[in-house]
């Protein structure tokens, strides 16, 4: 692994990119939110911790290529340090999932402090390094997303503009009320940020009005647009706001991602 850069300032923002829903845009988010943050000059680690690795693949990682990856880390095969590649983005770095991961929950059934795993390799020389640190969670509340929570100071949960948009919402929410209460109490819920919005369809704009008026202010004011161009990125291995920067879907991650920034600078002045 190449240096990442000089030692940071302050401790990175820890964030968990989380829904148990499949298809909702999390991994793209974890990858173009994180490609944004790093485009504004800020050093930036993605963790995959999603067995199906789409992020890794997302990001330029062969498959046969990935020798250390977060089961190797989880599993104490590998220091987490060993495991970070670099990306084709500039300031960006990758930790790869692979498909091992889907058996974690088995391996570490008798482990007392399983839950806690991760957030005990993300040691103080590896916290040094980033400003951000984004987990790609798996689409599932197993293990795997608990120790993303548990490593975390926030969640921020991708919410498709769809028909059952809130469906499940509710369990998420649950899942971090209980990581709070027993786990990690600083942790809380970012923002959660509407994708594949469709201003023609009126199903989009009525979903956004509901989903906005039940959870309020926590609801970021970007919303992701439905992107062909975002869309076509993954198969050519690299972000969207590298395949097509000047398109709607890289706007807008760009503006999510000043917004994340703008909360965090707020929270920190309060």
């Amino acid at each position: 692994m190449s240096d990442s850069g000089k030692k940071r300032a302050s401790s990175p923002k820890i964030i968990a990119i989380a829904n148990q829903k499949g298809g909702v845009g999390k991994t793209t988010t974890a990858i173009n939110l994180g490609t944004a943050l790093a485009e504004a000059g800020l050093q930036c680690l993605i963790i995959d911790l999603d067995p199906q690795g789409n992020a890794s693949t997302g990001l330029g990682s062969i498959f046969s290529d990935r020798v250390n990856t977060s089961y190797d880390v989880l599993t104490d095969q590998v220091s987490l340090a060993d495991a970070i590649v670099e990306t084709p983005v500039s300031g960006l770095y990758l930790v790869p999932a692979s498909v091992d991961l889907s058996g974690v929950d088995v391996e570490l059934v008798e482990d007392r402090q399983r839950a806690r795993r991760l957030r005990s390799l993300l040691t103080s020389d590896i916290r040094d390094r980033y400003d951000y640190i984004l987990i790609d969670c798996p689409p599932s509340l197993n293990l795997l997303t608990v120790n993303a929570m548990v490593a975390a100071s926030g969640v921020v949960v991708p919410l498709q503009c769809e028909f059952f948009a809130l469906e499940g919402l509710s369990q998420l929410i649950s899942t971090i009320r209980r990581v709070q209460s027993s786990l990690n109490p600083t942790l809380k819920i970012h923002g959660i940020v509407l994708t594949m919005y469709d201003r023609r369809n009126r199903l989009s704009l009525q979903v956004a009005e509901d989903v906005r008026e039940n959870l309020g202010s926590v609801v970021y004011d970007t919303v992701i647009p439905r992107n062909v161009r975002v869309s076509e990125a993954p198969s050519h291995a690299i972000p969207a706001l590298l395949y097509d920067p000047s398109c709607a879907g890289s706007q807008a991650y760009r503006a999510l991602a000043r917004e994340l920034l703008n909360r965090d600078r707020a929270t920190e002045a309060a």
